[in-house]
């Protein structure tokens, strides 16, 4: 698909289709990346997006114990305490 560059004040722009919005899932932000001559735009991914489901369910299946590590003598011999 070919598109014209638009002004908009002293930048240019992409008028990207709405239909090419939803198939992308981009929201409101995007990530944009150059790469050599090529202009990427990708959707913004929030961070630790699905952290609370998976959390939940981790927590039903009792799976969000707490992991013990073993006795560290490092700790005692070659730290300095002040």
């Amino acid at each position: 698909m070919k598109t014209a560059i638009i002004r908009i004040g002293n930048s240019r722009g992409v008028r990207i289709p709405k239909a090419i919005l939803e198939q992308c899932n981009f929201g409101d932000e995007v990530e944009l990346e150059v790469q050599g001559q090529q202009l990427t735009l990708k959707p913004v991914t929030q961070v630790r997006n699905g952290w609370s489901s998976a959390f939940k369910e981790m927590a039903e299946h009792q799976d969000d114990q707490l992991i013990a590590f073993p006795e560290n003598q490092w700790d005692e011999r070659e730290w300095e305490w002040k």
